[in-house]
């Protein structure tokens, strides 16, 4: 279902873009050395900016990928460090905890251990 969605998307799209460039001609002006740039070329040039711009685009989706990634890993670390230093801090606190757990799991140990 996804895939078909995207299909039909980037046709719909390609397809406005097409409309845009060939058929709208008051839309867009270019220039090069001072003379307008007029049919089927004047297209072209607009596809090759929008090519040159998807490009740029692809670049910068990569660069933002890989710099949320690395302040991910930082974020998850400085998560984990506070999780060790509250750990470390409670751990007093615990300790009349563990002593109970500590016997059942000696106990549970002799008993396997004899089977």
């Amino acid at each position: 279902m996804k895939k078909n969605f995207a299909i039909i998307f980037a046709v719909l799209m390609l397809t406005l873009v097409s409309w845009a460039l060939f058929f709208e001609n008051s839309a867009t002006t270019i220039l090069i050395n001072g003379q307008v740039i007029e049919g089927p070329f004047k297209g072209l040039l607009g596809v090759g900016g929008l090519a040159v711009a998807l490009i740029a685009l692809i670049c910068l989706a990569i660069l933002l990928t890989l710099v949320f990634a690395g302040t991910g890993i930082i974020i998850f670390g400085c998560i984990i460090l506070g999780i060790g230093f509250v750990a470390a801090f409670m751990s007093p606190f615990l300790f009349p905890l563990l002593i109970p757990l500590a016997l059942v799991w000696a106990f549970i140990a002799l008993v396997r251990k004899k089977n």
